[in-house]
């Protein structure tokens, strides 16, 4: 793929890093409205009672909300709650120790706005696996269908009724934290593949 389109993520899945990898070019959609239940505000981890989702909690947006425009909510410790499910989770891998102090900002920190905290982790992430990318920003909405980009903004999504056609990724088993408790989980957040493979996380995208 030359040029894609992706949306924006919270610490997003493997096949959304294996499709900027593969890219040339690669934009993120700031102008779009904002998609409940998708990997916007979400991500999957893999726990000792199976995968479970962490969810950042954001205002009620209407119809006119623009994702770039979403503000998280903090009434709830979100972030205490999402750092101690991933280390739970990811305490016994084996490069948990060797990323984690990159990571920790992330549940510290309280961003204003979705948008903000996702192309934080974007950046961050994308170092860690040494993956060099220019990421660029839509200048303005891109309808279905239209515009030069491979379109994944919904491509890549949580649900498999609600992919839109336009990308097959195939996972790469690797040995995850519980594989003695569960067959391979593919495509879960990229924190699953960072903390189980380390510095060979970008050989399994």
């Amino acid at each position: 793929m030359e040029k894609i389109l992706l949306s924006t993520a919270y610490f997003p899945p493997v096949s959304y890093f294996a499709a900027i990898r593969q890219a040339d070019e690669v934009y993120v959609e700031q102008f779009e409205n904002f998609g409940k239940q998708s990997y916007r505000n979400r991500c999957n981890i893999l726990t000792a009672n199976g995968v479970i989702p962490l969810t950042v909690p954001v205002e009620k947006a209407n119809s006119k909300t623009l994702i770039k425009d979403l503000r998280i909510v903090y009434s709830t410790p979100w972030q205490k709650l999402h750092f101690k499910g991933i280390e739970s989770a990811y305490k016994n891998s084996p490069y948990y120790e060797y990323y984690i102090d990159d990571l920790l900002p992330f549940f510290q920190k309280q961003e204003t706005f979705l948008w903000d905290l996702n192309q934080a982790v974007l950046s961050t992430v994308l170092e860690l696996l040494r993956i060099r990318k220019d990421i660029r920003f839509t200048a303005d909405y891109v309808p279905a269908g239209e515009g030069d980009c491979a379109d994944l903004r919904n491509a890549i999504h949580p649900k498999p009724s609600r992919r839109t056609p336009g990308y097959e990724f195939t996972a790469k088993p690797y040995r995850q934290t519980f594989s003695d408790r569960f067959p391979f989980v593919p495509d879960l957040s990229i924190l699953d593949l960072l903390f189980c493979c380390g510095t060979d996380a970008c050989d399994k995208l």
